[in-house]
């Protein structure tokens, strides 16, 4: 599912960042191609349980950063997606990130939540059954609750995977962003990228610079002849009375 783009009031211009945003992550002033966009691939909401960002948070934070195209991939659950669809000043992409037996997998272009808990073949097999993209987020990086090796490789050989996070913003250690990179120059998958954003102030650290696309499929051949951008941001989360939800869903 992708939604329209929204209109907010705001000095901000959609697709344009701020200078609050080019102050948070510098690379947000380099000029596209033109008929290009930038697809931040991997964020969560309130609705993960390990973040809080709600929805006005993240208005401001993509008005702020630029960004064309945010995938909401909330640790498995959907809503938060579904719910920013039409709503946010870019297009949303509808994902998960789920917690499989060996590590996390993300989903891209779902109409509904994947379950969690279940083998990654069943993972990614249910996320293609919806018409979906599957996304290995983070693959090398342990801290991240990554799919393990033996998996990732067991899926990559079944013609399961179609995209490797070749950088996660998270990711401290960046040797293991090139070793993801790596990987997805090996096997021939496309490399993608994103913030990882637990709070507001991270979207934009990461993302992919494509040409646009209007379809599952045509994201994927955009997404191969996409440029990787960013950088390491992992800001602490600043503290804000604020009611959230109960995750899920």
């Amino acid at each position: 599912m992708v939604g329209p783009a929204h209109p907010v009031a705001s000095d901000a211009m959609p697709g344009r960042p701020t200078a609050a945003g080019i102050d948070r992550h510098p690379h947000l002033a380099e000029p596209l191609p033109t008929g290009w966009i930038r697809v931040d691939l991997h964020s969560h909401t309130m609705h993960s349980g390990d973040s809080t960002t709600t929805y006005d948070e993240i208005e401001e934070a993509v008005l702020a950063s630029g960004v064309d195209v945010l995938c909401i991939t909330d640790h498995n659950a959907v809503r938060g997606g579904q719910e920013l669809v039409g709503r946010l000043p870019c297009r949303v992409v509808v994902g998960e990130e789920l917690r499989t037996h060996h590590g996390e997998v993300i989903g891209l272009f779902l109409t509904e939540r994947v379950p969690m808990g279940i083998p990654p073949v069943e993972a990614a097999e249910r996320i293609r059954a919806q018409g979906g993209l599957v996304y290995v987020p983070h693959p090398f990086d342990p801290i991240r609750r990554n799919l393990v090796q033996p998996a990732l490789d067991e899926l990559v050989s079944a013609g399961l995977v179609d995209a490797i996070e070749a950088f996660n913003a998270k990711t401290s250690l960046q040797h293991l962003n090139r070793q993801a990179a790596e990987y997805a120059e090996r096997h021939e998958l496309a490399a993608g990228a994103g913030s990882d954003a637990h709070v507001p102030e991270a979207i934009g650290a990461a993302y992919v610079e494509m040409p646009d696309f209007d379809s599952p499929a045509q994201f994927l051949d955009s997404l191969r002849r996409g440029r990787v951008v960013g950088h390491h941001s992992d800001p602490a989360r600043r503290w804000r009375p604020r009611i959230v939800p109960s995750t899920g869903g």
